[in-house]
């Protein structure tokens, strides 16, 4: 991994917009940005791998508040691991509960869809028998 890559390098990678690469930094998700002698924006790796950690964290929804937390502990040192772990166990069981009624949603869905499927057969005009 390269020590430091630019602001579209992330935004491409994560599939980003770069207003949403700020707002992260801006929330406190990301630390201070690192700036090239030249002025230009750059992150640093071990940015990009809690970044990756961020994005899997809100695609499961975690909320920006415990993002934050996350964040900040994982800035915090290895002397904030059972913190972590406790977040990442509590979210976790969010998760599988959230799965859980998702699953029995699509449960309702496929029944629904079978019956209508049903319904449809049901009004399939009958094939016409050819005389002779």
């Amino acid at each position: 991994m390269r020590d430091y890559y630019t602001p579209g390098e992330v935004a491409e990678r994560f599939d980003l917009t770069l207003d949403t690469l700020r707002y992260y930094e801006k929330a406190g998700l990301l630390r201070r940005v690192d700036r090239s002698p030249s002025g230009h924006r750059r992150y640093r790796s071990d940015d990009v791998e809690l970044l990756d950690m961020i994005r899997c964290l809100r695609d499961t929804d975690m909320p920006i508040a415990r993002l934050r937390e996350f964040a900040e502990l994982v800035r915090g040192g290895d002397n904030t691991v059972p913190d972590r772990l406790d977040l990442l166990q509590n979210h976790q069981e969010r998760l599988n509960e959230r799965m859980a009624e998702m699953r029995k949603c699509q449960t309702v869905i496929q029944h629904k869809i079978d019956y209508y499927l049903g319904v449809l057969a049901d009004r399939a005009p009958e094939p016409v028998k050819e005389t002779s």
